[in-house]
């Protein structure tokens, strides 16, 4: 961060204060990227012609996004004014954070979890409350409910849980919904959704009309491979919708992006067998890494979370010696996309490398 001059513009310090999100670092050209929660697999070629195909850039898109809510609302089973657009789920968090949230308003999240999330708070004004998960990864959910004050205006919760890769369950979510004040905003993120094997584990396309306080944000970005398009939405009560809405910028989500979209529901079920083929080459990661000794939670996304504590920086240099470019978070842990199946057999030698000359406490853990 630059110093600023003696006569500087005066900006919010909290904002100055606060690191810019960082993205995944690059890989070298012998090195795999694992470092973004990418889909390594390479667009259909009905997504490419759907792009080449769209609207030349001289033009607007559609503001509203009408093609592309009503598919989704006849999925999720809601009115279109129950579906909403943005670049990228995290675009539609910042947008209710900001429409739920300002000066003196309170934000419950389990941590670690997004790292976006502490931005997006301090941006809108409000007040962070990061709830540690447990032992095993996981949210907290009693302790989130017992962070609800007065001053709470919205609650988080991720599931599967970037990065740990733990997921909430469907009689979890219920319980906590029940507890969670009316009044109180409950944005169910799920980002990772597609990649969930475990029928326990929450839905939020089976949750539509049953809450009035929450909405459940997704993206085309992991599971339909549109990254670089930057699209995603958020199914939930109109009223809510419409102030998130308002706080959006206008025509941010591109023409491209939503033909891609609509392409990518056409042909879901070819795009969902390469999901099924990374949460297979996930779990047999997992297991690998426990043969290791490694204390990994069972990931329910499309990555795995190593808990690497004080030695975060030196596991991540390990990784990326042997060719791996991981995402070092803090001193909490290394977070390690499952990117192409080549990639596996150096992942797991570093992973050895790590366990073997790294200081750290490794224990056989449950396997669930």
């Amino acid at each position: 961060m630059t110093t600023p001059p003696s006569t500087a513009v005066r900006l919010r310090p909290e904002i100055v204060a606060l690191a810019a999100y960082a993205q995944g670092k690059p890989a070298d050209t012998d090195a795999f990227k694992l470092s973004s929660n990418e889909n390594p697999f390479d667009p259909i070629p009905e997504v490419v012609a759907a792009i080449a195909a769209s609207s030349g850039v001289n033009r607007y898109p559609d503001a509203a996004g009408l093609e592309l809510r009503a598919r989704l609302a006849a999925r999720f089973g809601v009115r279109t004014e129950e579906v909403h657009l943005g670049a990228g789920s995290v675009s539609i968090l910042a947008q209710l954070i900001s429409a739920a949230a300002g000066p003196g308003d309170e934000v419950v999240y389990s941590w670690r979890s997004f790292e976006a999330y502490p931005g997006l708070v301090a941006v809108a004004g409000a007040t962070s409350v990061p709830v540690p998960n447990t032992a095993d990864h996981r949210h907290d959910l009693a302790a989130m409910l017992a962070a609800i004050t007065d001053r709470t205006r919205l609650v988080i919760v991720c599931s599967p849980n970037n990065p740990t890769g733990s997921m909430v369950t469907s009689a979890e979510f219920a319980g906590f919904m029940a507890a969670v004040p009316t009044d109180v905003l409950v944005i169910l993120d799920e980002a990772y959704v597609e990649f969930v094997t475990d029928d326990s584990a929450v839905d939020g396309s089976t949750l539509s009309g049953k809450y009035s306080n929450l909405v459940v944000a997704r993206t085309f970005s992991k599971a339909y491979g549109l990254a670089g398009l930057r699209i995603g939405y958020a199914v939930g009560p109109e009223y809510i919708l419409d102030a998130a809405r308002t706080t959006s910028i206008p025509l941010s989500v591109t023409e491209a992006a939503q033909r891609a979209a609509l392409v990518s529901l056409d042909h879901e079920k070819t795009l969902l067998e390469r999901v099924h083929r990374l949460a297979l080459l996930r779990d047999e990661v997992w297991r690998a890494l426990l043969d290791q000794s490694w204390e990994v939670p069972r990931p329910h996304g499309n990555f795995v979370w190593l808990p690497t504590g004080a030695q975060t920086a030196a596991a991540a240099q390990i990784f990326s010696a042997a060719g791996i470019v991981v995402r070092p978070l803090g001193a909490d842990g290394v977070r390690v996309s499952i990117g192409e199946s080549q990639s596996v057999d150096k992942l797991l030698k570093a992973a050895a490398e790590v366990v073997r000359t790294l200081p750290m406490r490794q224990s056989e853990p449950a396997l669930d």
